[in-house]
């Protein structure tokens, strides 16, 4: 584990740092708000960026964000990912699919309800169409209804988006299911 100066070592290298509120973390500088929104993370509040743990572990691990504590205290990723659980019921699943997403090239921006957990954005189009892809995330082994599933493919079809279900096994490996309405003539 680092020592308290190993860790301000470290935040003094990345250029862009955050602070750990309550529902996430905050990005203050412009540079970073700025660099990171055009790249399709976190939302902008009054001119700062607030990103979803899921984003900000994923940005800690690349190494492209340093985070802090209210104390000035460097927060690692055990840290970060402890707090992301104490707020939020399945955590991990999510920065799981957060990471497998984006590592696949794609932009991934909060779900807006339903149950939905995350937007996908085209590769290259974030920015240019909306998302194209609806995530709902599921464990395996854990249930999920089907009146459930059927509301938020129903809903998903009216705003002309594909409906994935992403399923991460007991090894935590993701498959991922589009989900399509069966209609027979």
């Amino acid at each position: 584990m680092n020592t308290v100066n190993e860790k301000k070592t470290i935040l003094s290298e990345v250029g862009i740092k955050g602070l750990l509120v309550e529902e996430g973390v905050r990005i203050s500088e412009k540079e970073g708000v700025d660099g990171l929104s055009s790249k399709g993370y976190g939302v902008i509040k009054d001119g700062e960026l607030f990103l979803d743990f899921y984003e900000a572990l994923y940005l800690l691990v690349r190494g492209i964000i340093t985070i802090e504590d209210g104390e000035g205290e460097v927060v690692d990723f055990q840290e970060l990912l402890q707090h992301s659980e104490a707020v939020g019921e399945y955590a991990w699943v999510k920065y799981l699919i957060y990471r497998d997403l984006r590592s696949r090239g794609y932009v991934v921006r909060g779900g807006f309800g339903w149950g939905v957990d995350f937007r996908a954005y085209e590769r290259g189009k974030y920015g240019e169409e909306t998302a194209r892809y609806l995530i709902l995330s599921i464990q395996e082994g854990k249930p999920i209804s089907l009146e459930d599933t059927v509301r938020v493919l129903r809903q998903s079809q009216s705003l002309k988006k594909e409906l994935v279900l992403a399923v991460m096994n007991r090894r935590g490996e993701i498959v991922y299911y589009s989900i399509s309405e069966l209609t027979m003539k």
